[in-house]
């Protein structure tokens, strides 16, 4: 079974920090992109960021560019997404995408 399970969200302060983690199993993860999405309240989807399969490029959506770094852990089956100098206007649910399938999500707010 593919799955897709990610931590690391919560609340944090405007420029604050937080790094997300996506576990994947039941596929070839050393074989696929990988890509986080976003959805803030009330809004559609947001493509966030990629990382190709052996992680040697990296594409950013142009609102987090120069904020957020994705990288890829093939020893632990892991993506990651640091998010640094955050904005209310971060404030969504995170997902993990990959082989067609997505993860449940984790909230990231950014409030004082």
């Amino acid at each position: 079974e593919v799955q897709l399970v990610e931590s690391g969200g919560g609340l944090v302060q405007p420029g604050g920090s937080l790094r997300l983690s996506c576990a994947a199993s039941g596929f070839a993860f050393g074989s696929y992109d990988m890509s986080w999405v976003r959805q803030a309240p009330g809004k559609g989807l947001e493509w966030v960021s990629g990382i190709n399969s052996d992680g040697g490029r990296t594409t950013y959506g142009d609102s987090v560019k120069g904020r957020f770094t994705i990288s890829r852990d093939h020893a632990k089956n892991t993506v990651y997404l640091q998010m640094t100098n955050l904005k209310p206007a971060d404030t969504a649910v995170y997902y993990c995408y990959a082989f067609s399938t997505w993860g449940q999500g984790a909230q990231v707010s950014v409030s004082s």
